[in-house]
Order: structure tokens, then sequence, then C-alpha cells
């Protein structure tokens, strides 16, 4: 039997730091969605009791740092599973890039494996799993769109944004998460994300307004640090893209464009200088994170 999931990519389109918990980590107030870039994992059950995992990559772990096999061992040992599985993973979306690759691997499994062992869990049962691996992955599983807050595991779905093109950039460099947080002094944020009229913009379907209101106070310490995202950014402004913002804690920055007739230009002018770039369609609504 074979199963198959699809793992889109995330963006925030907005990221707030309200202060540093007692347990170290940050509270957060986070808007993500997901967008049309998306790796694909297969599912096979195999008759040893084993993990393994393969990928057309080569830059990826194929071990237990990976989310996939980490979300794979804790399904068997927590509902005692003897059966073993073979999870191909078929790798687009760029790997340490603010995008939860890794995480939306991670829900892939958790929904993958889910349907293999006919486990019967529902999504809140996922998410609650999915928490122990990582912030990312409880929205992962869910995917559409949604205000996240806590470390990014307490969730409320929202409407979709607005329908339109998003370009995305990743310099080729490596931007650990901890290091970046790390380096935020939560109580000297200079400027808050305007969340809530971005949620207004999102409820009006208000593209426009939308752009406006997009933030991510994660840009301070990365830009500060790798001139390269930097650089990213005021280009996309300068091509024309309405409303443009690092994804989580970088370097990958994305460009959000209304019309088609913008894309080839902003996307041709940053491939003079990046080769890593991408022209997806958002992807809010959620539609089908499983592949029949």
């Amino acid at each position: 039997m074979r199963i198959f999931e699809k793992a889109p990519a995330k963006i925030n389109l907005s990221l707030d730091v309200l202060h540093k918990r007692e347990d170290g980590y940050h509270e957060v107030e986070m808007i993500m969605t997901m967008v049309d870039l998306a790796d694909r994992l297969e599912f096979t059950e195999l008759p040893r009791d084993s993990i393994i995992i393969t990928s057309q990559v080569g830059f990826i772990p194929l071990d237990d740092k990976n989310l996939a096999v980490q979300a794979a061992r804790l399904m068997k040992e927590r509902y005692s599973i003897s059966r073993g599985v073979h999870i191909h993973l078929d790798k687009h979306i760029p790997v340490a890039a603010g995008l939860a690759g890794g995480s939306s691997d991670a829900a892939a499994t958790l929904r993958g494996l889910n349907r293999l062992w006919e486990l019967g869990l529902s999504l809140s049962e996922l998410q609650k799993l999915g928490e122990e691996i990582g912030s990312d992955v409880p929205f992962c599983v869910s995917g559409g769109t949604a205000i996240a807050r806590g470390r990014g595991e307490r969730l409320q779905p929202i409407k979709a944004p607005p329908q339109c093109w998003v370009i995305l950039a990743k310099p080729p460099i490596h931007v650990s998460t901890s290091d970046v947080y790390g380096k935020l002094k939560a109580s000297a944020i200079r400027k808050h994300p305007d969340t809530r009229g971005l949620l207004r913009a999102i409820e009006n379907q208000d593209f426009h307004r939308m752009c406006a209101s997009i933030g991510n106070v994660l840009e301070e310490v990365t830009l500060g640090l790798y001139p390269e995202v930097r650089r990213i950014k005021e280009s996309m402004l300068k091509l024309g893209a309405e409303g443009v913002l690092m994804s989580g804690s970088g370097p990958t920055v994305f460009g959000l464009v209304s019309k088609q007739s913008k894309v080839h230009r902003i996307y041709n002018g940053l491939r003079g200088f990046c080769n890593e770039v991408y022209a997806v369609r958002s992807l809010g609504a959620g539609g089908s994170l499983t592949l029949r």
C-alpha cells in the first residue's frame, strides 16, 4: 500500500514577539498562510520494523535529524506500531529558508502514517503530536491560514488572504532560527506589526491594505546580520512587488503581487543575482494536502 501527501511551504504575513517566557521560549503572535511550493512525500509499508527515508536531493539528513523521521518514530512509539515504513521525500522547498519545509514534511508524515496505519486520529490529535516535534508543525498539519500564539502551537483558523502571486527569493546562506531569537531583545523592539490591521484587511479581502500591514520583528536582526537579505528586499520593492517581507527568521524574502503582468519582471530581475527564486500562487484556503 502506498500513501501520498503534499507538504506546502508557509510564509509569515506577520511575526510579532510579545515577550520572553519563563520557559526560555518567546511568546509570539503570527499570521501564517501556505503557498503553492511543496514537497511531496510517498509512504510505503515495509515488512520489517524500520524507518527508511530517501530523497532525490543529497543535501538533507536522512536520519533522525530529519523531522519526517522524527514524526514517524514518534507515531511508532506512541501507538506501538511494529510495522516499518519507507518514506520517499521529493524535496522542492529550500532548506533552512524560513518556509517551514522540515515542519511541513513532519506534518505530512503524521497525516500520511495516520492513513497508512489506519490509526483514525483526528486533526487535533495530530496537531498535539506535532507540538512535540516543532512549533510550526501543528499549523502545517492543518494548513490554510491561521493566527498562531504561544510558541506558535495555539492556532485560530482565519479567512484565506486575497489570492495573489507570491515571489520567493532565498540567498545562498543558512540562518539559524535559535541564533536570531537569541539576538532579539523583545523589550527593545521598536515597531510591532499591525496584526489587528492585517486581520481586518484579510477579513475584508483588501489586498493593498494587507500589503501595508505585513510585518516581522525578526527582520531587524536578520537584515542586520545578512546584507544579502536586505538587498533582496530592496530589489523586490524597486521591481514593483506590492508587499515585501522576510518569512520567519529568514533568509527567504517574499513579495506579494496582484497582477501576473508584474511577475515575470520581478522574477527575472531577482534571478540576475539570486539563484533560488520561485513564482507561486498563494494557497491560503488550504486546498487538498493529500495527493490521491
